[in-house]
């Protein structure tokens, strides 16, 4: 079932990714070569704790961690570890924030120093690929709009979209209806309503857009070893197109 969110539920939910992003603007700068994931998700568990907030991501399905840190070939789960980033990669970052019962969730893929020009084009590709898919979001549109857009501007480029996860719904929960592929799928296409807010995510690779889950039964990673990234905004469906809510 797709929730139409309230005036005091959207207020609600845009605090929280207002917290969100503010957590996003102070741990962006601490990606940088030597730095581990286990201290940005530590640093992330402490912005959000001192700040009045719940991580939504520790103990959801059992999920170990405050972030997701998804390094290189990861493409999204990432449990965060002990080992340091080294000069040249990409990392992905997604966490939610509960904050008075309502849930925020973004995410963002950063350089680690100085990357190859193939992966700041992926990066550059797939950030892209979000802006185009919020451009269709409004009253009236429908889901593959969304879909159509990720995927029409990844494939042009030659990247592959990973068919098995995808978007959706949230605000009262951290997951909701609808699910928002990045492709066009034969699956339920309703229309958007004011008041729907939605958790956008391309993922793209840049080999096969196969995956596969490792033994810790969170970790996917691409099938051939190959890079993706993974960028995601909270969006707010309004009267008259939408409201971003969440920035980095």
């Amino acid at each position: 079932m797709i929730r139409v969110k309230n005036e005091r539920q959207i207020e609600g939910i845009r605090a929280s990714c207002q917290m969100l992003s503010d957590m996003y603007e102070e741990l962006r700068p601490l990606v940088r070569p030597g730095i581990t994931p286990e201290e940005l998700d530590t640093f992330a568990y402490d912005f959000i704790i001192r700040n009045g907030g719940k991580p939504a991501f520790l103990g959801y399905e059992g999920f170990p961690a405050t972030l997701c840190v998804s390094v290189n070939e990861v493409v999204i789960h990432g449990i965060p570890d002990d080992r340091p980033l080294k000069e040249g990669d990409i990392v992905g970052i997604d966490s939610g924030i509960e904050l008075n019962g309502y849930f925020s969730d973004a995410a963002m893929t950063l350089p680690v120093g100085t990357i190859s020009d193939e992966a700041q084009r992926l990066l550059n590709v797939t950030r892209e690929s979000l802006n185009l898919a919020i451009a269709r979001v409004g009253p009236h549109a429908r889901i593959s709009d969304i879909s159509r857009a990720v995927f029409s501007y990844a494939t042009k480029n030659g990247f592959k979209v990973v068919r098995q996860y995808c978007g959706h719904g949230v605000g009262l929960e951290i997951h909701e209806d609808p699910q928002i592929p990045n492709y066009v799928s034969v699956g339920p296409n309703p229309r958007l309503m004011p008041g729907m807010v939605l958790a956008i995510e391309p993922m793209i690779n840049i080999g096969t857009s196969d995956v596969r889950v490792l033994d810790d039964d969170w970790t996917v990673v691409t099938m051939d070893g190959s890079l993706s990234a993974h960028f995601e905004h909270t969006v707010l469906v309004t009267d008259s197109g939408c409201e971003v809510l969440t920035h980095w």
